[in-house]
């Protein structure tokens, strides 16, 4: 599955700390039929079977929708699943050295905040960059500020497609508007909600508003 703008405009990431008292995957199924374009898996605690199993299901979910479904970090869970792709941040393994390892046909992300490692990203495989964090975030304490204006010059600067993340609800959107970014990437803002369908759809329409030329 090819990496476009159009599969980056709604890009939904895993918590799985708001399942409540649904599963992670009736949550991803919701997602899914509101409108996202990409899941993301993002798994820190799982031990390895129950991971795999977990992405096994929903690579096969994914499928059935026709988006694209990526692994966050760890290149082996990917790569034995059959997922679409992979996501590295800068403290992950090198770019090249991810290309590598998932060859040719698979989806890489990097996850970049200047507009220095947009460039070494590009260069080095990377088919979407995620640019964050745009606003403040509790989803991800360590995620260091990147202004507007910053986002709008990476946008600038490469050809690969790039989506904000950090802090993004349907409240403040729109704020990107104008920056050239091509999608968003969503936490909480679809996970926490309590009808994670209906709030995918709304943020689709305002995503879809703020790529409009």
């Amino acid at each position: 599955m090819k990496c476009t703008k159009q599969t980056m405009l709604l890009y939904a990431v895993t918590d799985r700390s708001w399942t409540g008292e649904q599963t992670l995957y009736q949550q991803a199924e919701a997602a899914l039929r509101g409108g996202i374009t990409c899941l993301q898996l993002r798994e820190k605690e799982l031990d390895y079977q129950h991971f795999l199993v977990e992405a096994k299901q929903l690579q096969s979910l994914c499928r059935d929708y026709k988006v694209p479904f990526i692994i966050n970090d760890n290149v082996e869970i990917a790569l034995a699943c059959g997922a679409d792709g992979i996501h590295v941040g800068q403290h992950d393994m090198e770019t090249a050295a991810v290309r590598t390892l998932i060859g040719s046909d698979k989806i890489l992300g990097v996850s970049v905040q200047t507009v220095g490692q947009a460039l070494a990203a590009e260069k080095n495989g990377a088919d979407y960059l995620g640019v964050g964090a745009v606003f403040t975030t509790a989803t991800k304490a360590d995620a260091g500020a990147v202004t507007l204006e910053t986002l709008s010059a990476i946008c600038r600067a490469v050809s690969i497609p790039v989506v904000a993340i950090g802090g993004i609800t349907r409240q403040n959107i729109s704020r990107l508007t104008g920056t050239r970014a091509d999608g968003v990437a969503l936490v909480s803002a679809i996970f926490a909600s309590q009808d994670i369908e209906n709030e995918c759809c709304e943020l689709l329409q305002q995503a879809q508003k703020m790529v409009q030329p």
